[in-house]
């Protein structure tokens, strides 16, 4: 049975992530923190803390890595339609922690969340820092849905999405994709596939081709840290 190893609290170093367990898919340490330099030595080299309280801190890299290209965002008749009918606006980095809270949020569906208290905070600090990003939707005073993520040189790592409306979440992912293609961003990290993801065009990626493409593209000394909300509101027009 293999052993996890629990990380060193005085060190950033991680385990190669050639290490990450087949079952669960992934799981590769246990323990450190949840500082932004420990954060930005995880994601950059492809891993990224997901637990549930009262779990310690647990740090994964699956294999396969669903992602999504920016280009390559689906778009099907449904959504299309949401999109030609407008009544929404679309901005960035206008209310980070609301997006964050209602992606935390309970339901009969999610009784429990991975996003803590902790996690809260750490992203939070993260956004101040100007590496967390929002993407907001807005029906009229109201958040209808919303994604964000962190942006580490021209990838970004996406971590969590919501609707209140139909499609919110969707009208969000595909502003971000043209915001991205708009910034020189190559890919989305969506960490782990499921039908939603595929449905609008993730596809899954093998560990050595994902792992190059963050040696190349996922360089913290590229990332330009302003707020995106000097770009938003973005324009509510149907990609081409």
């Amino acid at each position: 049975m293999s052993t996890i190893p629990w990380l060193d609290p005085e060190s950033l170093h991680f385990p190669d992530v050639s290490q990450a367990l087949e079952d669960p898919n992934g799981l590769l340490a246990v323990g450190g923190d949840l500082s932004p330099a420990r954060l930005l030595e995880a994601y950059q080299h492809g891993i990224f803390p997901w637990y549930e309280s009262p779990q310690p801190i647990l740090w994964w890299s699956p294999s396969p890595r669903a992602v999504l290209l920016p280009d390559g965002v689906y778009i099907n008749r449904s959504l299309r339609k949401t999109l030609k009918r407008g009544g929404y606006a679309v901005t960035a980095d206008r209310a980070f922690d609301d997006v964050v809270s209602a992606c935390a949020e309970l339901s009969p569906k999610r009784p429990g969340t991975w996003i803590t208290r902790d996690m809260r905070r750490a992203y939070q600090r993260m956004f101040e820092l100007g590496w967390a990003h929002s993407i907001e939707v807005w029906y009229g005073d109201e958040l209808a849905g919303g994604l964000y993520g962190l942006a580490i040189g021209r990838v970004f790592f996406g971590e969590s999405m919501f609707s209140r409306r139909r499609d919110g979440s969707k009208i969000a992912l595909v502003h971000l994709c043209q915001l991205l293609q708009a910034r020189g961003f190559v890919l989305i990290d969506c960490q782990v596939g499921n039908d939603y993801l595929y449905s609008m065009g993730a596809q899954d990626m093998e560990r050595d081709e994902f792992q190059g493409i963050l040696q190349r593209h996922a360089v913290v000394a590229d990332t330009p840290r302003e707020a995106w909300q000097d770009i938003a509101p973005y324009p509510m027009s149907e990609p081409e």
